[in-house]
């Protein structure tokens, strides 16, 4: 039996947990009087590694397609991929630390919801483990002749990078759908994280 619940399963979070973004659905987020700047800022950030995610996604494919030569793919994508996981980490840490708690003690019929997103967490960092391995993997064989190694690592990279993403833009959309109603809700003065 399928978890539901599980970042790979869902299409969304679980209905009771949804009951402040009916009140306070994304076609009223921005204007919002309690979207402060630290939500303004969260979602920015949330954006950027979306559209990093999909920068490093073109380039790869760029490459597999033969639009990037090696030398170039790899000078673009190494120090972008080494940003995005390092801030994604750094990210994650900070939630985990200290807003997720924050607003699981503001809202206690939220709690598990910020578990599962915590569990979100653990899942992903599992998977930058392996993006590393297979990236450094790739950048190696690229400095070899061998085709069908580089084909093989970048085939192994796509695999795993492309769950990453695909994990992250619904953890990304998830949380935005629990944090964002709350703070439009309380504010982000009232919540304590203004």
């Amino acid at each position: 039996m399928t978890d539901k619940t599980h970042l790979d399963s869902r299409g969304g979070l679980p209905a009771e947990w949804l009951f402040l973004l009916e009140n306070h659905p994304r076609s009223g987020w921005r204007g919002h009087p309690n979207l402060g700047p630290m939500a303004d800022f969260w979602l920015a950030r949330h954006q950027g590694f979306r559209d990093l995610g999909t920068v490093l996604d073109d380039a790869l494919a760029g490459f597999r397609e033969g639009r990037l030569e090696a030398r170039s793919f790899a000078t673009f994508f190494a120090p972008r991929l080494q940003h995005f996981l390092t801030e994604l980490h750094h990210h994650h840490m900070i939630e985990d630390h200290h807003y997720f708690p924050v607003f699981a003690a503001a809202e206690r019929r939220l709690a598990a919801g910020f578990d599962l997103l915590e569990a979100d967490h653990e899942l992903i960092h599992e998977r930058i483990q392996r993006v590393v391995g297979r990236a450094n993997d790739l950048l190696a064989a690229l400095g070899g002749i061998d085709r069908d190694r580089v084909r093989r690592a970048a085939d192994a990279y796509a695999d795993d990078g492309g769950l990453l993403l695909r994990g992250l833009v619904r953890h990304l959309d998830d949380e935005e759908d629990l944090i964002v109603p709350l703070i439009l809700d309380r504010g982000e003065g009232a919540l304590g994280v203004g």
